[in-house]
């Protein structure tokens, strides 16, 4: 959730644990009702992540980078991609014979994601701002985070200032959701 650091390596151990997380759903064999609640954790992390992304990462991207709108838009695109997965995935039981074939497309949606931000994004980001940014960054994004919804919402807005105003009330109601059922809860 909150692991502290500079904006990259907030994300960065963001993108380790949700790798975590996929390593133990292929580990374990089709059916077995385990893989749901694992990805429901994975889905959390990774709508929340999203959320800051969507709110601090790619505001600073579009300023600080000469390529910033191109590379934001982009990564947009990912982010709407993989909530559409995310969202189908959320209605699939564990022994629905769409759960399989959904969570190999999220995983490889969102592994190429990490790939190119880490590989691309993160790198020009690091020359393009300094320490001092990518410190205030990283505390805006652990901000975030904390009220970030947890379940997809494809139709969200996904950029300042309409996603800031919601994401804390949705979030919200999303925590609420999964306390009265225990989503997430291994």
């Amino acid at each position: 959730m909150g692991h502290g650091g500079d904006v990259i390596a907030e994300l960065t151990t963001d993108h380790r644990e949700v790798e975590e997380i996929f390593g133990k759903i292929e580990g374990m064999p089709s059916g077995d009702s385990r893989r749901k609640t694992l990805a429901e954790q994975a889905i959390i992390e990774l709508v929340r992540h999203s959320v800051a992304e969507e709110s601090y990462l790619y505001p600073a991207v579009r300023e600080q980078m000469a390529d910033g709108d191109m590379m934001a838009d982009k990564e947009l695109e990912d982010h709407a991609a993989a909530e559409r997965t995310m969202k189908e995935l959320e209605g699939c039981e564990a022994d629905d014979p769409r759960f399989d074939a959904l969570m190999l497309k999220l995983m490889t949606e969102i592994r190429e994601h990490i790939a190119d931000e880490e590989t691309n994004l993160f790198p020009q980001l690091r020359s393009a701002c300094t320490p001092e940014m990518l410190n205030e960054l990283g505390d805006k994004v652990r901000t975030a985070k904390k009220t970030a919804p947890t379940r997809p919402h494809p139709s969200a807005p996904d950029k300042p200032p309409a996603n800031k105003l919601l994401a804390p009330g949705v979030g919200l109601v999303d925590r609420l959701r999964d306390m009265m059922t225990g989503r997430g809860k291994p």
